[in-house]
């Protein structure tokens, strides 16, 4: 028999939720149960949301528009308006998603939480380059597992927009690791330093930790300080590098010069206008 759903307000009190949380969106979020309960599993969950909201929730405290990146449901987006949004008198999050279904689905959620300050743009990362429905600036940008290059071109995106804050987890990293198996036989003439990559499984997992590397030196060298940590526990993908990067105004000096000197020694110079712009 189904049950019934139990009205917010006759809810119990759930040390973890913090005072005035959606009930109705954790639901939706699949972290209470339909009759408004906490299990072991969706508490571990919440936990993990946590973990990644105290990382970006101090960036939003003086930040006006945060633009989510791949944003898929919008899961982020929609605790960050819950716990930080909400119950200011501005701000907005905007959701990037390319699939047209999935931001369909977010705009009526939003609609009925009553978050009028969410909207989303059926797009491509590469394509909000050019949109004219985002903002000339904005001050947070965030993309948690946008595959491939869409990391890239949220990062380049986000320098476009002079954004103050940028929160990154990459994912599916191939472009470096095909340069790189692409060059191998040459490189195992250049230099030692190819034993390295020369196994696929290395080749694999060197480009995936150079990418981030590049993308670490590429943010310095347009003047933010660089933090890089893991989502501790995060479960739901084995990528769980986070970088987060925040505009200082003052570029590391060295830092295009240290990237091009990586992509020549691993022989990989024609990734330069990807890492070195």
């Amino acid at each position: 028999m189904k049950k019934p759903n139990v009205p917010a307000a006759n809810l119990p009190a759930i040390p973890e939720i913090r005072p005035g949380q959606s009930i109705e969106l954790l639901k939706e979020l699949h972290i209470l149960t339909r009759d408004g309960k906490l299990n072991q599993d969706s508490r571990r969950k919440l936990k993990q949301v946590y973990h990644l909201v105290q990382f970006i929730e101090p960036l939003l405290a003086d930040a006006e528009t945060l633009v989510d990146h791949g944003a898929g449901k919008s899961y982020l987006g929609f605790i960050l308006y819950d716990l930080c949004i909400k119950n200011r008198a501005s701000g907005e999050i905007i959701g990037i998603e390319s699939r047209p279904e999935l931001v369909a689905k977010s705009r009526e959620l939003a609609v009925r939480l009553g978050f009028p300050r969410m909207r989303f743009v059926a797009c491509t990362v590469e394509e909000s380059l050019a949109s004219s429905e985002l903002p000339a600036r904005v001050d947070v940008v965030t993309a948690l597992h946008a595959c491939n290059t869409a990391t890239d071109d949220a990062i380049r995106f986000a320098l476009s927009r002079q954004a103050r804050h940028i929160v990154l987890v990459p994912c599916c990293q191939a472009e470096v690791a095909a340069a790189m198996r692409a060059r191998k036989n040459e490189s195992l003439g250049k230099t030692p330093l190819s034993e390295l990559w020369r196994h696929p499984l290395h080749t694999r997992e060197l480009g995936s930790h150079l990418t981030n590397v590049l993308r670490c030196l590429l943010l310095e060298a347009h003047g933010y300080d660089v933090t890089v940590t893991e989502l501790v526990g995060w479960e739901h993908s084995m990528k769980n590098e986070l970088i987060i990067a925040s505009r200082r105004g003052t570029p590391r000096k060295n830092a295009r010069q240290r990237a091009e000197a990586i992509l020549r020694e691993f022989n990989i110079e024609e990734l330069v206008g990807r890492f070195t712009y």
